[in-house]
């Protein structure tokens, strides 16, 4: 699959004349960014092992939102995406097994001028309105500046720091990357924090961060995309507890295109399957499983599932470069925070039930949304059992 970032059109030739850059695809279709991190860490100054991590998501586009819609306006692009997190420190080859993935979600809008606005933020994406560029024309040697803002989490406390970032970018040269033309770019900042304001969030334990940044981009001369970003970090963050904690390594940033699904196949491989229902939707083809059997409160499945499970999984195994949404919903009872545990924790029974069944884990992210998204009227017990289920999105 082709990996790269898009940004809003621009005429290149010799001297290139550049707009503001957004991750985003300018079809408007739906995507995955990926930012992969290879990290050696060092704990006040002694090596503790080399830190892998992958953060994946798959972002649609939700201009038609009722929910959202009323936060943009004119030139103004909605998005709303999945996040998960794969993470392991190997040290003498020993490796931390990751557990099942679990969605983390995110909604944000992207203004005309390429600017990244969050609405709904949990920490991701990390990088915002990065890169950027500037509107006037240049040629190779020439830079310019630009703020961006990165989140960071570097402990892994789940408690996000934003920092802003003074970039400098440069137009460095032409070159072949991979067999295609592309315009090499280069990005450099310095990571300087000296303690949070109330304009963004941060981690109250701590008190600053500081290294350095250099970032080089393969922009392609034919589709106008950035092939690939490549970071090279080096910073130390600083807490009140007197512990400093260093990364030096890479972070690559990309996206990737989900491959077409045969959707009347699928179709057809499950239209038999009672309780199952099948629809289109802006994510990808969506499997309803209206009529599973859980123990009451409970994410443990009671017998008479097997054939039903069997029928998706045959169809879900041959996409073997496809993701896989599995996301549990509750009745409404009151009580939100159990709700959202028990979706979640179904979601994932179902998950394992298909991993167990062939289906690769890592294509799977899990997602509970308690009682957000009823299907039908809570009121009545008719209602309520619609709206305890599992649904499957074949992302595309």
């Amino acid at each position: 699959m082709k990996r790269f970032f898009t940004f809003k059109a621009f005429t290149l030739f010799y001297l290139v004349t550049l707009a503001a850059l957004t991750a985003l695809p300018l079809t408007g279709q739906n995507y995955s960014l990926i930012e992969r991190t290879d990290l050696r860490r060092y704990d006040n100054g002694k090596y503790t092992g080399l830190v892998s991590r992958e953060v994946r998501s798959f972002i649609v586009a939700k201009n038609d939102s009722p929910t959202l819609s009323s936060s943009t306006s004119s030139g103004e692009k909605l998005y709303e995406g999945n996040f998960y997190v794969l993470e392991k420190t190997k040290r003498n080859t020993m490796n931390v097994k990751r557990p099942l993935n679990k969605a983390i979600p995110s909604a944000f809008k992207i203004l005309a001028d390429g600017d990244m606005i969050m609405i709904e933020d949990n920490g991701y994406p990390t990088f915002r309105s990065f890169p950027s560029f500037t509107d006037k024309t240049i040629q190779p040697g020439d830079s310019w500046n630009a703020y961006a803002l990165r989140s960071c989490d570097p402990l892994n406390k789940n408690v996000f720091t934003i920092m802003p970032l003074y970039i400098q970018y440069t137009y460095l040269k032409d070159d072949i990357f991979y067999g295609e033309e592309v315009y090499v770019l280069q990005a450099k900042w310095a990571t300087r924090f000296t303690g949070g304001s109330d304009e963004y969030p941060y981690d109250p334990d701590l008190i600053k961060a500081t290294g350095s940044h250099t970032a080089t981009m393969n922009i392609s001369k034919k589709t106008k995309n950035a092939l690939v970003v490549r970071d090279s970090v080096d910073e130390t963050f600083f807490y009140s507890d007197g512990k400093q904690v260093n990364f030096k390594g890479t972070i690559s940033l990309f996206t990737e295109y989900p491959p077409r699904i045969n959707s009347s196949d699928i179709i057809k491989k499950l239209s038999s399957q009672k309780d199952l229902s099948i629809t289109k939707t802006n994510a990808g083809l969506m499997l309803t499983l209206s009529d599973l059997k859980f123990k009451s409160d409970s994410a443990e499945l009671l017998p008479g599932q097997t054939g039903l499970l069997d029928s998706i999984a045959q169809a879900l195994k041959p996409l073997d470069k496809t993701q896989f949404l599995i996301e549990g919903h509750t009745a409404s009872t009151g009580n939100e925070k159990g709700e959202m545990e028990l979706s979640l924790e179904r979601a994932c029974t179902i998950a394992r039930e298909l991993s167990a069944r062939g289906v690769k884990e890592e294509q799977i992210i899990c997602k509970g949304s308690g009682s957000h998204k009823p299907s039908a009227d809570n009121s009545t017990p008719e209602g309520r059992a619609k709206n305890r289920r599992v649904e499957i999105t074949i992302l595309e």
